[in-house]
């Protein structure tokens, strides 16, 4: 019995509930995966993805050759540049998923756990802010910031902290009306201490959904802006940029836009699948109900 129960134990620990999930899996599969080409890219690519030779222009697709994918309007290796735009589209999927969370999540708890005065401030905050959606506004701030990865990763987490607070605000005032904490704060115990040990905790799995659901949004959000020229500088190899290239030439050499659409489809649906299987696995079900 006592062995059996330790190999329950470890395949508890080795393979955790949520991990059996489907949707998580292969979630992860597709994140991984497109995780690890972008860290290999220098390794992968066939060609600097700047390099132009305007004498290879619009080649077509042909595995095997120099240009698996063929080359752009200006000679440039799409299998390359669409390596190295991974590279960033991840970049800046983890920076502003974070950064909005970090930011989203600080106002929730206070608004949350301090009420009253504070959490209608930054609930009207919140409204005042989404009056403009996140990618009008992200256009606006980068109008002005001008283009570049770190301006871009900084206006998609202005743009997007509102949503984040908004659903973890709810979390948070739901986990103030539990019986343990009440209890904490009737006992004395420091705020600090409440917040962390008692409400935070309670909060996680939605913490963990919404990073991999903010995930997908910034690679989208990232990609719209660069079709419209606002993303990074047109030294950078970005998704975006590529889709708006390709654009101009799409009967000439469809890869040129379909390569770029393709990438940004399965990677905003593996963290899509992956969120919501978080947030199936995850998070606690209503008695009696459905999901």
């Amino acid at each position: 019995m006592s062995g059996m129960g330790t190999g329950r134990l470890l395949r508890r620990l080795l393979y955790p509930r949520w991990l059996r999930s489907g949707r998580v899996a292969l979630g992860l599969l597709v994140v991984v995966a497109m995780l690890a080409l972008a860290l290999l890219a220098p390794a992968l690519a066939p060609h600097d993805p700047a390099a132009q030779d305007l004498t290879l222009t619009l080649q077509p697709v042909r595995l095997g050759s120099a240009f698996p994918l063929g080359t752009d309007g200006l000679g440039r290796c799409v299998l390359s540049r669409l390596l190295h735009g991974a590279r960033l589209a991840l970049w800046v999927a983890v920076a502003a998923a974070f950064g909005a969370m970090l930011l989203g999540s600080a106002l929730a708890y206070a608004g949350g756990y301090l009420g009253g005065r504070t959490d209608w401030l930054i609930g009207r905050t919140v409204d005042a802010w989404t009056l403009f959606p996140p990618v009008v506004l992200a256009l606006i701030l980068l109008v002005g910031l001008g283009a570049g990865s770190t301006h871009l990763v900084l206006a998609i987490i202005l743009a997007e902290w509102p949503r984040v607070c908004r659903v973890l605000c709810c979390e948070v005032r739901k986990g103030m009306r539990r019986d343990h904490v009440a209890a904490a704060r009737l006992l004395g115990f420091p705020h600090w201490r409440t917040l962390l040990l008692e409400v935070v905790p309670a909060t996680v799995p939605r913490l963990l959904t919404l990073l991999a659901l903010e995930m997908g949004s910034a690679v989208v959000m990232a990609a719209i802006l660069g079709v419209i020229g606002l993303g990074v500088t047109p030294d950078q190899a970005a998704w975006g940029q590529m889709i708006a290239d390709g654009r101009a030439v799409i009967h000439q050499a469809p890869a040129n836009l379909l390569a770029p659409a393709a990438a940004i489809v399965i990677t905003v649906a593996g963290f899509n699948l992956l969120g919501e299987g978080l947030r199936r696995t995850l998070e606690p079900r209503p008695v009696g109900g459905r999901q």
